[in-house]
């Protein structure tokens, strides 16, 4: 018996370097993804380096549709300190989001007088889901641990060395991520 345990400690060493090695190994970070904005151009998101980025799937018919006030308060709070809000229309929650790409500009624009980048609408779960959202899934769990979405405004955090910090669910309003974003706006 003793043979045979020693022989399995022996094994886990060789078993854990038969992998792949390190040096091979390639960190992806938000830095390494693409979107399409709401206007068709395609947007790197390395574009945002050494901004503070908040992201936000969001929806024109939703409950939470009013948290856009206080996300373009933020903004225009925070904008010139480095603040990014990144916004991504999702149509998978209720069918909250059904409109074009222009309706949903316009909605944004005149109800809320949006001018943070938004993106085109995405999936953010599921087999088409968007590949940023299945980073930023695997990067800031949900509850439980979960990687999926659970509805609209839905927002990451992350700061200015491009890592995924904080993920807060949907009630969470703007406001209440303030201070959070604050400290990240005063690190060099």
């Amino acid at each position: 018996m003793k043979n045979i345990l020693l022989s399995i400690l022996l094994l886990i060493p060789i078993s854990i370097q038969a992998g792949e090695p390190m040096s091979e190994k390639k960190t992806t970070t938000f830095y390494d993804y693409n979107a399409t904005s709401i206007i068709g151009e395609n947007i790197s998101m390395s574009k945002y380096q050494n901004k503070v980025v908040l992201i936000v799937n969001v929806a024109s018919e939703c409950g939470f549709t009013s948290q856009y006030k206080g996300l373009q308060e933020l903004y225009n709070k925070h904008q010139e300190n480095g603040l990014v809000i990144l916004a991504f229309p999702s149509n998978q929650f209720g069918k909250q989001e059904s409109g074009t790409h222009e309706e949903i500009q316009k909605f944004c624009s005149n109800n809320y007088h949006i001018t943070f980048p938004m993106f085109e609408k995405i999936d953010v779960n599921g087999d088409n889901a968007h590949p940023l959202y299945l980073f930023l899934k695997s990067k800031a769990t949900g509850l439980m641990w979960t990687e999926g979405i659970k509805w609209n405004f839905t927002k990451f955090l992350i700061n200015k060395k491009g890592e995924v910090l904080t993920r807060y669910g949907s009630s969470t309003k703007p406001k209440d991520i303030e201070k959070d974003i604050l400290k990240l706006l005063e690190e060099k």
